[in-house]
């Protein structure tokens, strides 16, 4: 199954942490991990802790950024795994803040049928593809905090060496 080594990753507490700590070190001290992945669906989570709030007693809007990313990168990244080389870069986001964080906060993507067809279009065609990707956040009571919309690119790197 593609990207079942990635999802092991994130389910193992240690590696995940890890992976964090190396890739996204800002994300790692800032609380926000990974709490479930698979194929169609991410749910990342952010505390409201020291290292994550703002002057306002909630947290800051970086930190539930980093979170509702979180939660649809990891989820393009299953996609990616066992392809043909791709890069994937975040063009835009949005964010839509309707309720003060002062919990954890959950961030949830549930698109990855849209993801995969968008690899399998950029591998196919070579020509790059464009998503437009929505998270949104709630608090434990399942209140709206926030809802993002994160737009990636996605394209066919090169075979040629060197490049």
């Amino acid at each position: 199954m593609p990207g079942n080594k990635f999802i092991q990753l994130f389910k193992h507490p240690v590696k995940s942490r890890m992976f964090l700590f190396s890739k996204l070190p800002s994300a790692y001290f800032a609380g926000v991990r990974v709490k479930h992945l698979d194929e169609q669906k991410c749910e990342t989570t952010v505390p409201y802790k020291w290292f994550s709030q703002n002057p306002f007693r909630s947290t800051y809007f970086a930190c539930l950024s980093m979170a509702a990313e979180m939660s649809t990168g990891a989820l393009a990244m299953i996609h990616l795994a066992d392809k043909p080389p791709v890069s994937m870069l975040v063009l835009k986001v949005n964010g839509d803040y309707q309720k003060k964080a002062v919990g954890i906060t959950t961030f949830t993507c549930d698109q990855g049928d849209v993801i995969k067809n968008a690899i399998d279009e950029t591998i196919g065609t070579g020509e790059p593809r464009i998503v437009n990707l929505r998270s949104t956040g709630r608090n434990d009571k399942g209140e709206t905090i926030a809802e993002f919309e994160i737009s990636w690119s996605f394209k066919r790197r090169s075979s040629a060496p060197g490049v």
